[in-house]
């Protein structure tokens, strides 16, 4: 999640303001952009258990001392007061998610072969870093053994607010917290038109990429019935914020409408001064605008409020100055480059979002809810429009690859970017995915120790 700073002050007064900050994220093709970010859970070798932010008595591989360690490969901290919860590293930032999970996000790159490269040198630094520590960590969708009450907090004043909200408007929440882990990819768009037809196109194809990255098939150390434990958390965490609004594709949507949805509909969490989060959750930011809140936190709105208030937002699909795809589990290496690759070829070749756009016609909000609904269990045998999502998945995934090699964006070797699709191309034709991969192990290799999987998942 995101880190937020004092930002721009400029005092906030109308929509159009928010709809103008939006549009500044319109760029031409070829400046379009490709961001990943992926996050993992930390263990500890002797015991497996999530490491704490500090260091306890006979305990190494505290999460502090990581992101010290680091620091020694050009990373400056982002503090939370006195704490140290943050990198920048570039382009790049690492951050913590609620429960310590380690988050790269990663700077923008112009092909997935970048993306692969820092992929290899963030997974490179932390190894590293945590050989003496004694810890490892590993992509997965839901922690598979831990229970709530055995995940550590991280301090950083956001979390302290959101723990806090979070059970009063669902009864997931602190579980999405800490013991979820996803990837997404972020992308750009060229005009508010272009960010229409993309957003749309991924909102319908959110719930296929849900089944495809399914990665979380266990809690508490057995199997729990579905194969995205981590999308079905989604389903009852704060669903003023979250899931597929109908909003999105209404006639007339774009950046002003969005904007009065947004300020309309998702209550606030925090604001952000002089390096202090004032916990204003739950309420309005119309009344916030309007100073119904000056008297509570002694400050008006700015833009740099909105900008917070953005991040805010966890719809499958979340529109920023660029466009957010968060349907994924956290998976392997090759999967999670994947993901990437998936999305880069269906949006940024004209012809290959044309073909999706001709895939999905007469498709709509209903179709992509009620797939949504269906995938955390049926995964890839979920229905969609009198076919499965995985006859679906072989159509999408063809469409990226033409994607991807009109771009013919080669590699040294003179490899394409569409081979980073092979690992869904196999599911597509029938193999598992990694949430069955991972069942199969259980009830054969692992003979029911579902703790083997961290061995076998490490980056």
């Amino acid at each position: 999640m995101s880190n937020p700073g004092d930002g721009d002050a400029t005092p906030l007064t109308s929509i159009q303001q928010m709809a103008d900050y939006l549009a500044v994220g319109c760029k031409p093709a070829s400046e379009f952009r490709i961001g990943t970010e992926h996050e993992k859970f930390g263990f500890r070798l002797a015991d497996l258990a999530p490491p704490p932010y500090l260091p306890g008595d006979n305990q190494p591989g505290a999460i502090r001392d990581l992101l010290v360690g680091l620091q020694a490969y050009d990373a400056e901290p982002i503090l939370d007061g006195e704490n140290v919860i943050g990198l920048k590293q570039g382009g790049a930032s690492v951050s913590l998610e609620p429960a310590g999970q380690l988050e790269l996000s990663g700077a923008p790159v112009q092909t997935l072969h970048d993306t692969k490269a820092e992929f290899e040198w963030h997974f490179e630094q932390v190894r590293e870093v945590s050989r003496p520590l004694q810890t490892g960590f590993a992509p997965l969708g839901f922690h598979p053994f831990a229970t709530r009450a055995d995940m550590p907090w991280m301090p950083k004043g956001r979390y302290a607010i959101m723990r806090r909200y979070m059970p009063l408007v669902g009864t997931l929440g602190l579980d999405m917290m800490t013991r979820t882990c996803t990837v997404q990819v972020n992308l750009d768009y060229a005009s508010e038109d272009d960010m229409v037809r993309k957003l749309r196109v991924s909102l319908l194809l959110q719930p296929l990429a849900t089944a495809l990255f399914a990665n979380s098939p266990f809690k508490e150390g057995k199997p729990n019935g579905l194969l995205s434990n981590r999308a079905h958390i989604w389903t009852d965490t704060d669903n003023q914020r979250s899931a597929i609004p109908r909003v999105m594709f209404e006639e007339g949507f774009g950046f002003e409408r969005y904007a009065n949805w947004l300020i309309e509909t998702v209550p606030m969490y925090f604001v952000y001064r002089g390096g202090r989060y004032h916990d204003v959750a739950g309420q309005s930011f119309q009344d916030y605008m309007s100073g119904k809140l000056r008297s509570t936190i002694g400050t008006d709105a700015t833009v740099g409020d909105f900008a917070d208030h953005l991040t805010t937002v966890f719809t499958d699909v979340r529109l920023k100055r660029f466009l957010e795809m968060r349907g994924a589990d956290a998976g392997t290496p090759d999967m999670m480059l994947a993901q990437s690759a998936l999305w880069v070829g269906l949006l940024y070749d004209e012809a290959a979002l044309a073909a999706a756009e001709a895939l999905l016609r007469d498709a709509g909000w209903e179709d992509a809810v009620t797939a949504r609904a269906a995938v955390p269990t049926q995964g890839l045998a979920a229905s969609w429009r009198g076919r499965n999502l995985r006859e679906l998945a072989r159509d999408v995934i063809a469409i990226a690859q033409d994607g991807l090699r009109s771009r013919a964006r080669l590699d040294p070797a003179g490899r394409s970017e569409a081979s980073y699709l092979e690992p869904l191309r196999e599911i597509a034709a029938g193999g598992p995915t990694q949430a069955e991969h991972w069942l199969d192990r259980y009830h054969n290799a692992w003979h029911g120790d579902v703790r083997k999987i961290f061995s076998e998942s490490a980056i």
